[in-house]
């Protein structure tokens, strides 16, 4: 069996790894040929060659591009460890040094965190080591009902505390806190001091709500869950910055994160008032896979995190999941 591995292996083009990456991860031809720095029609070869070695499409072409496959999407979520583990293994020096380092780290997380620590991060990041690269998956809706899988293929995720997070190899340190604010058109007749009334008869503007749960399993659902009945929803949207947009010139009501709604704060056309619901602080949390607690590179991530972070609260606050105990120092 061994010897069998072996000569398949060595049949086995390993450049190939590199396209299938970008492929699975781009869905389109030309930007991963792009991510890789090959002309198209090579991507498009090497994309062929590995649907005859798989016997299977990989990704089908629709309407708006391309989608992948249900053996792509297996392959997707296989190939970023795996990748991952070979550029550890072949690394000239196992020492992570970010001023000499062109690797590539995987962040998920929401388009409202970006507005919020994004170029914070993406500033500090080029200024230790401008050859350090960055891939953000920004995620529209729901994160994967898998969380400790995906942290296996991702470096790390930065979201709101979730039941789902609550797995003992999963690790987790506070990075900001935000509240919530009400966000009205500057000519809707309601008053500066809105109350629970006022929301409970108004129409609303919801990110990132799943239609027909209520309260939401989204940051909103407490919220929700201080009104005494279910709010009129007129517009959902599936991410955060879009939700002033479609209360500006109507008589909407939106509750938005205030760290988001301030960067809006200049326009006339909107006015940004407390949110009458008492409830919890909302909490970022940078969660990634206990794998990643002694990689030098990835320490150096989290640490680059909290640093740019930092002058957002008071202090940081560990968070823990399962029963795991960890800090960061």
């Amino acid at each position: 069996m061994g010897r069998r591995t072996v000569a398949s292996l060595a049949n086995i083009d390993l450049n190939l790894l590199v396209v299938l990456r970008e492929l699975l991860r781009e869905q389109n031809v030309t930007r991963a040929a792009e991510r890789v720095g090959v002309t198209q029609p090579a991507a498009s070869a090497a994309l062929a060659r590995l649907r005859r070695h798989f016997g299977d499409d990989l990704l089908e072409r629709n309407r708006n591009g391309y989608l992948l496959t249900p053996l792509g999407q297996q392959l997707a979520a296989q190939i970023e460890p795996l990748a991952l583990g070979l550029e550890r293994l072949f690394s000239p020096d196992p020492a992570f040094r970010p001023e000499a380092s062109d690797r590539e780290f995987v962040l998920m997380t929401t388009d409202y965190v970006l507005a919020v620590i994004g170029e914070q991060l993406s500033r500090a990041m080029y200024a230790a080591s401008p050859s350090v690269r960055l891939y953000v998956d920004v995620v529209t809706g729901a994160l994967p009902s898998d969380l400790p899988d995906t942290l296996r293929r991702v470096d790390a995720i930065v979201s709101a505390p979730k039941a789902e997070f609550k797995a003992s190899e999963l690790r987790g340190t506070e990075l900001f806190r935000d509240h919530w604010v009400c966000v009205v058109d500057s000519e809707n007749d309601i008053t500066d001091e809105i109350t629970v009334n006022d929301l409970e008869r108004m129409s609303w503007v919801i990110p990132n709500h799943p239609d027909g749960e209520y309260p939401a399993s989204s940051p909103l659902g407490p919220v929700l869950a201080g009104l005494r009945r279910r709010p009129a929803v007129a517009v959902r949207v599936d991410n955060y910055h879009a939700t002033p947009y479609f209360v500006a010139g109507t008589d909407r009501v939106a509750i938005m994160q205030h760290r988001l709604a301030r960067q809006f704060a200049d326009r006339p056309d909107l006015r940004i008032l407390d949110c009458p619901i008492d409830v919890p602080p909302l909490t970022e949390i940078l969660w990634w896979h206990q794998r990643n607690d002694d990689d030098p590179g990835h320490r150096w991530l989290r640490t680059l995190l909290g640093i740019v972070s930092a002058p957002l609260r008071e202090s940081p606050h560990p968070i823990h999941g399962g029963d795991a105990e960890h800090s960061e120092s």
